[in-house]
């Protein structure tokens, strides 16, 4: 039998979700729960208006958030691109998060990635932006998001790895 939610506990899963973009974009915590009570500020009973909404809310969050960490993103970008020379391996096409991750795992794997590898990693794969979008959001060249993102893709897996290994020992 399907579990029925109310219309509250969909309010406020859609806020805890937006909550954890926001902040998973930023690392700031208080400025996150700012951004995902604005951005949901006016709820709607219509199902279509409703996920029009959340999509919209999610959109309303990303820019919040690459505003608030505007030069601390411009200033990661820029140790990226002192980086040029290195490369990262493009991941395998079938990468997955493994079905075990929890999401403070994820998290923890996540916020210790540089901010811009990691807001290239959250839009292009997690949000599913592509890297044109991408890279006007994050106010850089298509080559350095694209860069960024295999990067951030590779060290999530690294973090990962490290956790599981840390917690096995």
């Amino acid at each position: 039998m399907p579990t029925l939610t109310s219309p509250i506990e969909q309010a406020s899963g859609h806020a805890a979700n937006l909550y954890w973009l926001a902040f998973l974009l930023t690392g700031r915590r208080e400025a996150s729960a700012e951004m995902a009570v604005e951005a949901l500020d006016s709820p709607d009973g219509n199902p279509f208006f409703s996920a029009w909404m959340l999509a919209w809310a999610r959109k309303v969050v990303i820019a919040k958030a690459l505003a608030a960490v505007r030069q601390e993103l411009a200033a990661s970008a820029l140790r990226l691109a002192a980086q040029r020379g290195r490369t990262c391996a493009p991941p395998p096409r079938n990468w997955a998060l493994r079905p075990d991750t929890t999401k403070v795992q994820l998290e923890r794997a996540l916020l210790a990635i540089d901010l811009f590898p990691r807001c290239a990693l959250l839009l292009s794969v997690f949000e599913g932006l592509s890297i044109d979008d991408a890279t006007v959001l994050l106010d850089g060249d298509r080559e350095l998001v694209r860069s960024a993102q295999v990067c951030a893709v590779q060290e999530l897996t690294r973090n990962l790895a490290s956790m599981r290994e840390t917690s096995l020992a």
